[in-house]
């Protein structure tokens, strides 16, 4: 079993969602029940900023070098923060709102431009988060499939490493890939027996990671990405 390194303390409530800024290190975001997102230094203990929310944050999401977070909550709305800036209000530099349930997980593409988004109303989508959009409409693509059940899990989403594929967990036991470009779902993948709660692609494989309810870590083979748009 791993070690546990560090245990950081600040919330009053269930942790929904953690994400990681890969280029600077040790910067963790959080998003809780108690209506707040922290933004952590692993290296210290508590929080070194808190984000009041309206209502419970359910998925949050770094970007690489931690200048923006991305907080999805039970309101159905995904707030863009500019860390940047110190005051929280003025923070809010984009809110994407379209969806009509709680957001379950939000990713940013490879190339921080686009934001996925995955909900309890049944569809995943994807949005322009580039700082100035010429279109009236920051939502790029729909894609249907995944499905929300009685449950309510908070289902995950996740990006291939060449942006041209995107993936989702779903209550009926599949895994969901779709090509991005055309938004029609590319494979969906069975054997899972219960729940797919969470799904990340290889980062250099064409292999699909899918967790599950039913307490098992599936890896499954698809053909890359480059090769399929090529055929």
């Amino acid at each position: 079993y791993g070690e546990r390194i560090q245990r950081l303390v600040g919330h009053s409530s269930h942790v929904n969602s953690v994400s990681s800024a890969l280029e600077s290190r040790g910067m963790l975001a959080s998003g809780s029940d108690d209506s707040t997102c922290r933004i952590w230094d692993a290296r210290s203990r508590y929080a070194v900023r808190t984000l009041p929310q309206p209502y419970a944050c359910t998925a949050v999401e770094l970007s690489a070098d931690g200048s923006r977070l991305f907080a999805g909550g039970i309101d159905n709305v995904v707030r863009v923060y500019d860390l940047r800036k110190g005051d929280d209000q003025s923070a809010v530099a984009i809110t994407l709102d379209g969806h009509q349930d709680t957001i379950t997980g939000v990713r940013l593409s490879p190339d921080g431009s686009y934001l996925l988004s995955h909900s309890m109303d049944n569809t995943v989508r994807s949005w322009d988060v580039r700082p100035f959009v010429a279109a009236d409409s920051r939502m790029v693509k729909l894609f249907l499939g995944a499905q929300q059940n009685y449950e309510k899990n908070l289902l995950r989403c996740a990006w291939d490493p060449s942006g041209q594929r995107v993936a989702a967990g779903s209550s009926d036991w599949f895994v969901y890939a779709w090509d991005v470009q055309s938004g029609k779902i590319a494979y969906k993948l069975p054997g899972h027996r219960g729940c797919v709660n969470e799904v990340d692609f290889h980062p250099t494989q064409p292999i699909i990671a899918s967790g599950s309810s039913d307490k098992t870590i599936y890896l499954g083979e698809i053909e890359a990405a480059s090769e399929a748009s090529a055929s």
